[in-house]
């Protein structure tokens, strides 16, 4: 039973008013005392010629919202709220979570729509810093957000294997380069070629000319320098894979800059014949005024591309290959004005899939004042972050181990710390608004208390303890539908059948804003109102098999959910710590 959709059907009983139209206008109380619902009579004034207080009065006074599943119905002031039988509700909910399982929230809501993501997208022949972290993590979120909700999704690595960097690196690796490092470890060799080139460059100007003419040469197809480009590309991509691989994120499309550079001419020759390409200081750009934009360069003075002029090709191709619904670029916050350039050409040259073409953009990530420069060398790699994360919660798992005397073997310790850890860095970036910066912290981030991954798998894993522990002893949950569910009314285990209930609409919200912190925030909420109800209720210890059977029913909803929210954010559960 959808009680918001029951309460609106009796209000639209009550007032003549369609269902359709009154359920968006019913809200959720800040306070439980105000009720589970409430309706702002203030939409009602204008057609019934009254006053708010009074419509409220009136209805809450009708027979009609008397209903079985209503404890009871109370005006305040010019709003009605809605108190609904706390046992009735929780047994509807945890209902529908013990039959559908992890099914749980899913819809068909995306059928066949598809959504392009284009996520992660590193430079070729640079190191997978934080920074692509931040990136990466939000992309696969999203991705499995919108999965969750039935849309077909295809997610795209349009990685930075072009442009005039190439240039700079194929000229450094002929100056400078060791074939034996580049195989042994390709981004460190290339890493300390590329910062080499920019401090040799300051020196000599002239190191600028040759890169600009091998990127030329690049561009034109010239087989010595595109065998380089093609060697960087493939070493690069077999190290990105490794961390791809430990952090669970897989890719359907690799087309990077370079796939789009044989498509530009026809982006070129479009532009042109609708009379939108001048030329400005030998450069060919598309003027935006109208959309109170700077001109977008799409060839520069010297003829080769940019960012902007791969970007209008690979929305051409993708919108021609795949009809998307939505096609979302998650990059950087600081990228906002090229993508606004972007999108405002292709609605100016009259394609109106623009409109469906979103930037999602984020924050920085920062360890205390720390600055992240490729060509100073100064970053902090990822996989090295990963590795200290994971150290770190072994130590932490290790001790817990040893002081509980779990019995937990060394091989299952370190498969829990990898999990744990991988999942407090994944967590880290999700817990807040995306546009937020992030400043790490090893404290905040494996606090097994505080809001993290730690603490959520803690929640889970506590939860599947319990199971296990009352089956030892012949006890398992009350199946859907089971009277006994009535049974659970207690203020605590209403709070968490109602976060529980909640969970559906924090997944859609998340999609429409593309925000997976709000479903971070739902499992959070879910895993704390568990704790208090864990903390404060006797699961096991009491005397009625019924009440036993419903509260480890309550257990068994929690880890449903928990498994949920964990798994659309990325991160890994695991069954006991």
């Amino acid at each position: 039973m959808d009680f918001k959709y029951k309460v609106a059907e009796l209000l639209s009983e009550a007032s003549g008013i369609s269902s359709s139209d009154l359920i968006e206008k019913i809200e959720i109380p800040p306070q439980r005392e105000l009720g589970d619902y409430a309706f702002p009579c203030f939409v009602l004034s204008k057609s019934l010629r009254k006053a708010p207080h009074q419509i409220a009065g009136d209805l809450a006074a009708n027979p009609i919202l008397q209903a079985p599943f209503l404890e009871k119905v109370q005006q305040v002031g010019g709003y009605v709220n809605f108190f609904i039988k706390k046992g009735e509700y929780v047994k509807e909910v945890l209902s529908e979570v013990l039959f559908e399982g992890e099914q749980y929230a899913r819809s068909s809501e995306g059928e066949g729509k598809t959504v392009l993501v284009e996520f992660s997208s590193p430079n070729i022949a640079k190191p997978f810093h934080v920074g692509h972290a931040f990136t990466t993590v939000l992309g696969h979120s999203i991705s499995r957000i919108y999965e969750k909700l039935g849309y077909p999704v295809v997610r795209m690595n349009h990685l930075g294997d072009y442009g005039t960097q190439f240039g700079k690196l194929i000229t450094a690796f002929r100056l400078w380069g060791d074939v034996d490092a580049l195989h042994e470890a390709p981004i460190k060799e290339l890493l300390r070629i590329y910062v080499k080139f920019h401090d040799e460059e300051k020196k000599n100007p002239d190191l600028t000319l040759r890169a600009r003419e091998n990127f030329r040469l690049l561009e034109s197809g010239n087989e010595a320098e595109v065998n380089l480009w093609n060697e960087f590309r493939e070493l690069s991509l077999k190290e990105f894979a490794l961390i791809y691989d430990r952090l669970g994120v897989r890719f359907d499309n690799y087309n990077g800059e370079s796939y789009y550079s044989d498509k530009i001419p026809a982006v070129v020759d479009m532009l042109n014949e609708k009379g939108l390409l001048i030329e400005s200081e030998g450069a060919k750009v598309v003027m935006l005024d109208e959309y109170k934009l700077p001109p977008c360069i799409i060839l520069k003075s010297d003829g080769t591309t940019i960012y902007a002029s791969r970007d209008i090709a690979a929305a051409l191709y993708r919108y021609d290959t795949y009809h998307f619904h939505k096609n979302i670029y998650v990059v950087g916050t600081p990228q906002a004005l090229h993508f606004r350039q972007v999108f405002s050409v292709l609605d100016k040259a009259g394609y109106t899939f623009s409109k469906d073409c979103v930037h999602v953009g984020f924050g920085l990530v920062k360890f205390a004042d720390m600055k992240f420069s490729t060509r100073e060398g100064n970053i902090i790699v990822l996989d090295d972050l990963l590795k200290e994360s994971v150290a770190k919660t072994y130590d932490i798992i290790k001790a817990n181990a040893e002081l509980r005397n779990t019995g937990m073997s060394e091989s299952e310790i370190r498969e829990i710390s990898e999990k744990v850890g991988i999942g407090a860095v994944i967590y880290t970036f999700v817990k807040s608004g995306r546009e937020r910066d992030i400043v790490f912290s090893w404290d905040e981030m494996l606090d097994f208390e505080g809001d993290t991954a730690p603490y959520l798998i803690y929640t889970y894993a506590r939860s599947r303890s319990i199971l296990r522990k009352a089956a030892e002893q012949g006890i398992f949950p009350a199946p859907p539908e089971s009277e006994s569910l009535l049974l659970l009314s207690t203020e605590e285990e209403f709070a968490v059948t109602r976060l529980i209930a909640e969970m559906p609409d924090a997944i859609k919200r998340a999609a429409q804003s593309y925000e997976p912190f709000m479903i971070a925030r739902q499992t959070s909420q879910i895993a704390r109102a568990f704790n208090r109800f864990y903390n404060n209720t006797s699961i096991l210890n009491g005397t009625d098999l019924h009440e036993k059977e419903a509260r480890l029913a309550l257990c068994s909803a929690v880890c449903t959910s928990i498994a949920i929210g964990t798994n659309l954010l990325g991160i890994d559960i695991v069954e006991r710590m």
